[in-house]
């Protein structure tokens, strides 16, 4: 695996104003808090988290779907371009986004082989004839049959259209893939098939993707790597069976021992509380309030996200106590 960097982003904050009205400001909700990743030529990110968490307007920002407070993300070592720029059009064809629910990013008038091929009309990808061709393997590359190109999305199972989902954000032969909670919207049975999909089609075209979603199973089956987020930040990450068999940060304990485990015990970690308004931050490790192993200084501390081995970031500041036990 190439080891140059295809996506790095440093420090990204994305904040937005609520309730904002004539004699009020409006309070200020830092979506995303300091995020920094870095994603290799044909390797898997998973980001994990609960819903809120931010992993969705990460992806965005990533792409440069949405603006920057403050940060960078460069892709192939060039800083992305603003979205009104014409440079950032033109790297979209390098770079695609794969939507949660397929139903809503198709329209419903188009028959799929069209919305397929519409990317490669765009951006005057090869000629009418060229194009259609291409539309063709595509189809093929996904599983579909060539006269499902005539097919509306109301004619397709879930499955089927998340595969034409995917077969157009390819159509452009893209280096990175941004993937939503790609099947949370599919059937348990269906989900499998398309995860497995993605993991073929990545390995055969090297992409490097960013996979979003709440279901650790499904992460696990598809990353090279995972980061976990809490409250718009990453506090945990490293090599899938390492945060999954030996989960370091308290929050991403929890969220392990919450997944179904067949045939072993295990102890259940139940966090305490909801999760704080982003709104009004608490101080310090922002886990603080929910945390079961807190101390006086995590109130008081922001924690930084550093090395825990060589494959490993955690940030929390307890991982070296003796009282910190992983999950069982």
């Amino acid at each position: 695996m190439n080891q140059t960097p295809i996506l790095q982003a440093d420090g990204l904050v994305r904040s937005y104003t609520l309730n904002r009205g004539v004699f009020s400001k409006g309070q200020t909700v830092n979506a995303v808090n300091g995020v920094s990743l870095t994603l290799n030529r044909g390797e898997t990110l998973g980001l994990v988290g609960e819903s809120g968490c931010g992993k969705s307007t990460t992806g965005r920002l990533l792409l440069g779907l949405e603006p920057l407070d403050r940060g960078s993300v460069r892709f192939a070592s060039e800083l992305m371009p603003d979205i009104k720029d014409p440079k950032w059009k033109t790297l979209r064809t390098r770079m695609q986004m794969v939507f949660q629910d397929p139903l809503s990013a198709l329209d419903r008038r188009w028959p799929i082989g069209a919305q397929i091929g519409e990317p490669l009309d765009i951006h005057r990808i090869g000629t009418k004839a060229e194009r259609l061709e291409r539309v063709q393997a595509l189809l093929a590359d996904v599983g579909l049959r060539p006269d499902q190109a005539n097919c509306h999305p109301h004619e397709l199972s879930g499955g089927q259209r998340q595969r034409a989902v995917l077969a157009r954000a390819l159509a452009s032969d893209p280096e990175l893939l941004v993937c939503d909670e790609p099947v949370s919207a599919l059937d348990v049975s269906i989900q499998a098939q398309v995860v497995n999909l993605f993991a073929e089609l990545q390995q055969k075209r090297q992409l490097a993707m960013v996979f979003i979603s709440h279901d650790l199973r499904v992460v696990r089956r598809i990353s090279h790597r995972i980061a976990v987020m809490y409250l718009g930040e990453i506090v945990e990450e490293g090599l899938p069976d390492e945060v999954l068999h030996s989960p370091l940060h308290p929050y991403t304990q929890a969220l392990v021992s919450a997944v179904p485990h067949t045939g072993r015990k295990q102890k259940r970690v139940v966090l305490q509380g909801d999760p704080p308004n982003p709104a009004s931050r608490p101080s310090g490790c922002t886990f603080h309030p929910r945390c079961p192993v807190a101390r006086p200084m995590c109130a008081e501390i922001v924690p930084a996200l550093r090395a825990a081995s060589a494959s490993r970031k955690v940030s929390c500041h307890l991982i070296d106590a003796p009282e910190q036990k992983e999950v069982a």
